[in-house]
């Protein structure tokens, strides 16, 4: 591991700083991966979860890196410019420097999506990558390590594969820059290890992002989008609902309109090839958990399972959605992130008490709010502090590559996608160019220059 962040760090040192052309044409590699392999990678994921839809991995495990990477190729040429700024006497401007060496870190949720997506920015900056993926989806690290080795030399982009001891051992070296996603817990080890090498980090987490329907929303539309949100890789995104604030006098209308919804677009859960499986047994006892728990506690569990069909006896891990009615804080659904099917509802008075009640809980990575009252959605705007806003959707606004994606406090540490990417795995390098004058720093100090200060001194 060691040996070739050494490689890369001497390959990067020993030449001139990639071209805008030579960038381009490392990017279109990656491209051409996603394309030339997309039938391995949808094969390679569903063997890892044992059941995910094709058509959703071939959309989040191949398009949507692919048009991350296309964007970032189309737009890099205008990142790479000096950015000049206002300066009085003289000249300033801003060059974005490669780092050199990044290490890339990446989750199970999305193997493959993660690597290609954080290599857009990481390769757009001109930099050199090694690579870490989950140990958790076997099949598709394998496939990576394959694909990348096929068209990157081990000095521009390289893949190193093992269990937690390896994926310490890897945050621990002296990359340039580490870009890491996965669980907050996770997170705090990752910075403790990379802080003996003062290695800067940019931290995608998660959290228990909330979602509040308005009195003034679509009640209707808001449940079918949360609904369907929240099951997209069965609840296993960093950005999924958390739990959902609905007006008290709302509640059973959301249970029975999520019933309907569920009935519309998974009329069976078992053997649907669209409805994806909880990634392994360890985190289907996660789960299975939190409903234990919350069951003794006497929180009403509604499972929304159409065919009535026993889960018991599948082979997989998938589990039925349910619903938990208002359950209390004290229980563990209400404090870890669910990363799951399952979605808490809790009935409110006034948005006033749900500002309050998120102001309370750790900042999340993204707020969901549906409504079309204009003040209100200000309110909660101004008011909450989030990674990121998605309006009268969920999710969404990861998908847009022009906004910054992260989280803030325990959701994340810094932000990429699109130009953030190319920033954040950038030095900003500071350049000044004095103009011809008078030096008010240098001695000796004499008398005009003590008037010009003076002068200078005022209001």
């Amino acid at each position: 591991m060691r040996a070739v962040l050494d490689r890369q760090r001497a390959a990067h040192l020993s030449s001139e700083p990639l071209s805008a052309e030579r960038r381009i044409e490392l990017i279109d590699r990656a491209i051409g991966l996603l394309v030339d392999h997309q039938q391995a990678i949808v094969e390679a994921v569903r063997a890892d979860f044992g059941q995910r839809s094709d058509d959703f991995s071939r959309v989040v495990e191949v398009l949507s890196p692919l048009m991350s990477l296309k964007q970032t190729k189309a737009q890099l040429l205008g990142w790479m410019q000096p950015e000049p700024r206002h300066c009085e006497r003289g000249e300033a401007w801003v060059e974005y420097q490669p780092l050199g060496v990044v290490g890339i870190v990446t989750p199970w949720n999305f193997p493959v999506n993660m690597v290609f997506t954080g290599l857009a920015g990481v390769l757009a900056a001109g930099n050199r990558a090694i690579i870490k993926p989950s140990e958790f989806t076997p099949h598709s690290s394998a496939l990576i390590a394959r694909m990348i080795a096929s068209v990157f030399a081990e000095d521009e982009v390289a893949v190193i594969t093992g269990g937690p001891e390896v994926g310490q051992a890897f945050c621990a070296q002296p990359f340039d820059h580490l870009l890491f996603t996965g669980a907050t817990s996770i997170g705090r080890q990752v910075m403790r290890a990379a802080a003996e090498n003062l290695v800067p980090v940019t931290l995608e987490l998660g959290g228990k992002s909330p979602t509040i329907i308005s009195r003034s929303a679509d009640f209707q539309a808001a449940v079918q989008k949360i609904i369907a949100g929240k099951l997209h890789n069965a609840g296993q995104i960093c950005l999924a609902p958390d739990y959902v604030f609905v007006p008290e006098e709302s509640l059973d209308d959301f249970i029975a309109s999520a019933r309907e919804v569920i009935a519309r677009i998974y009329p069976s859960l078992r053997d649907n090839p669209d409805y994806t499986s909880v990634i392994n047994v360890r985190h289907q006892q996660r789960l299975q958990g939190y409903l234990d728990e919350a069951r003794e506690a006497g929180v009403e569990l509604i499972e929304l399972n159409p065919a009535g069909e026993d889960f018991a006896a599948q082979t997989g891990h998938k589990l039925a959605p349910t619903l938990l009615r208002n359950p209390g804080d004290e229980l563990k659904v209400m404090q870890d992130e669910i990363f799951g099917p399952l979605l808490p509802i809790k009935p409110y008075k006034t948005i006033a008490e749900v500002i309050d009640y998120i102001n309370a809980h750790p900042r999340p990575l993204g707020l969901y709010y549906f409504g079309v009252d204009a003040d209100e959605q200000a309110l909660v705007l101004r008011r909450t502090t989030s990674g990121g806003v998605t309006i009268n959707d969920v999710i969404k606004h990861v998908g847009v590559e022009s906004l910054p994606f992260g989280g803030v406090g325990p959701s994340g540490m810094g932000s990429y996608h699109g130009r953030d990417g190319f920033r954040a795995f950038s030095h900003a390098k500071a350049v000044f160019k004095p103009a011809d004058g008078p030096d008010l720093m240098r001695p000796p100090y004499v008398e005009p220059l003590r008037q010009a200060v003076t002068a200078m001194i005022c209001r």
